[in-house]
């Protein structure tokens, strides 16, 4: 009962935590720049990390195994990961992974903690085939795994629309400067042609500086992907006696594998541009919410233990 407790406030207290670093970042992003977002939002999700933290170790200490048997523990889980990818990104400085990572944790953590999935909220024992110490490494690869891959899938959406928005300004400005050629000086037309540099060249260093990160994240988003598809097909072997036995769970991950597998060879091609795997990528983000929660839903193959049942009360 304490446990349960502690566990209720926990979760409770991070939801309640990221959700004020969400309001303020729309507040300053709506109306003016009253409190510095970037600085608070790390203030805010460093205790959202250390009580997820705490829910993790006390579901553990009081359900007996790890966390990681069914879709709500994974959820928690998950939410645990993007803000502990926030805190890496919190000393790389980077802030576009920071409100990615801030936004993705909310989302995940408010599922989880929604009325949808107050069947499973309370912990039960291990199917027979979970109870082995490969659950840890398998699982929890997997789920990192998608936590990088989710938001370096969503950096590279980013850069399309900033691509995209960087070409239409392009042929915006070239009609704009073919009207006022002959309506203003030459002294105007070089102020409006400095100012259009200068936005064009912070938009240039964006894009840069979104491709980058999502190719580190994604790259290491594969490298726990890879590690998790190895280290079940050693665990399938031994609990089931197949390395493979395509598994709607099994197939998808594969698929995903090859999605981000294409997305770095396009991406270490110098013939092709950024956007090209960014597109990749893209479709990726789709692709990954199928593999962890669309399969789930169907509740078939030797992986349904990680379904569930949706409720309403």
């Amino acid at each position: 009962m304490i446990f349960s407790t502690l566990e209720h406030i926990l979760n409770h207290i991070s939801f309640s935590i990221v959700s004020i670093v969400i309001s303020i970042w729309l507040i300053n992003l709506l109306v003016t720049e009253l409190i510095k977002p970037y600085e608070l939002s790390e203030k805010g999700m460093i205790p959202t990390f250390l009580c997820l933290t705490g829910l993790l170790v006390t579901r553990w200490i009081y359900s007996g195994h790890f966390p990681l048997s069914d879709l709500y523990e994974s959820l928690i889980f998950l939410s645990w990961s993007f803000s502990l990818i926030h805190i890496v990104a919190y000393f790389k400085k980077n802030k576009n992974l920071s409100a990615i990572t801030a936004s993705s944790t909310i989302f995940t953590q408010g599922f989880a903690t929604s009325s949808l999935l107050s069947e499973i909220h309370k912990p039960a024992i291990l199917v027979p085939a979970l109870q082995s110490e490969w659950l840890i490494m398998h699982v929890s690869m997997m789920i990192l795994s998608y936590a990088a891959l989710l938001c370096g899938s969503l950096l590279s959406a980013a850069l399309l629309v900033f691509t995209f928005r960087k070409k239409s300004n392009r042929v915006f400005k070239s009609f704009s400067f073919h009207e006022i050629q002959y309506s203003y000086d030459r002294r105007t037309i070089l102020r409006n042609t400095s100012f259009f540099s200068g936005k064009n060249y912070y938009k240039s260093q964006l894009i840069q500086q979104l491709d980058l990160w999502s190719y580190r994240v994604i790259s290491l988003g594969f490298l726990f992907l890879t590690t998790g598809i190895i280290s079940g097909a050693v665990w399938a072997n031994e609990a089931w006696g197949s390395y493979w036995s395509w598994d709607p769970k099994e197939i998808w991950a594969f698929i995903t594998w090859m999605i981000f597998a294409i997305y770095l060879h396009i991406r270490t091609n110098k013939n092709l541009s950024g956007e090209n795997s960014a597109l990749v990528a893209a479709l990726g983000f789709l692709i990954i919410w199928i593999c962890y929660f669309g399969v789930n839903l169907l509740g078939i193959g030797l992986h349904s233990y990680g379904s569930f049942t949706l409720t309403s009360t």
